[in-house]
């Protein structure tokens, strides 16, 4: 499990080589925690650490400089949403009411999106999927009344990066077996 912390910090390179050179520059920088980092497709290599505000941010900056030209994007977060440090640790709420999908062509996207649409409504985590098995795609979808879905809707979609937004689905009332397609 991964225990809270104050920040959280993400940053996507087109490269695996350069990606294991911009990992060492952060751990070497500042003390934070390796959450996940590796590769990712088609070809890409993501970073996510945590720790206080102040190490993530010098870590990110460091990693940054490193990552020159081969990055892709990058995502800088101040204390998150505690459910979405629960989603990346593989805790979940199971869907109710509404669900809403917000699907991103890229991660660092996908957790500024869920950060600020969980902290936009009463809503909960119901899935979290980062580039894995996706081809370098993010998504997450939160359950909830239909009224907070909307709302959540709005704010995790405002919070992408231009450009990066692939859909946005709002389910009323899911079908029990709804839940299946969710991992």
């Amino acid at each position: 499990m991964i225990p809270t912390s104050d920040a959280i910090a993400l940053i996507e390179l087109t490269s695996i080589a350069r990606g294991l050179r911009v990992l060492d520059a952060m751990v070497k920088r500042a003390p934070v925690t390796v959450v996940q980092a590796g590769t990712t497709h088609p070809g890409k290599y993501t970073i996510l650490v945590r720790g206080a505000v102040e190490e993530v941010a010098l870590a990110l900056e460091a990693g940054q400089r490193e990552a020159a030209e081969t990055l892709i994007d990058v995502v800088d977060l101040p204390n998150p949403d505690a459910s979405l440090l629960k989603g990346l640790a593989g805790q979940f709420a199971s869907p109710t009411d509404a669900l809403l999908v917000i699907e991103t062509y890229g991660v660092a996207s996908a957790i500024r999106g869920v950060d600020a649409a969980l902290k936009s409504a009463d809503v909960a985590l119901c899935a979290l999927g980062l580039a894995r098995d996706l081809g370098g795609k993010g998504y997450f979808t939160l359950c909830g009344e239909l009224d907070a879905v909307e709302a959540a809707a709005l704010a995790g979609r405002a919070a992408v990066t231009p450009g990066l937004l692939v859909g946005v689905e709002i389910i009323a009332r899911p079908h029990g077996d709804t839940h299946l397609g969710l991992r």
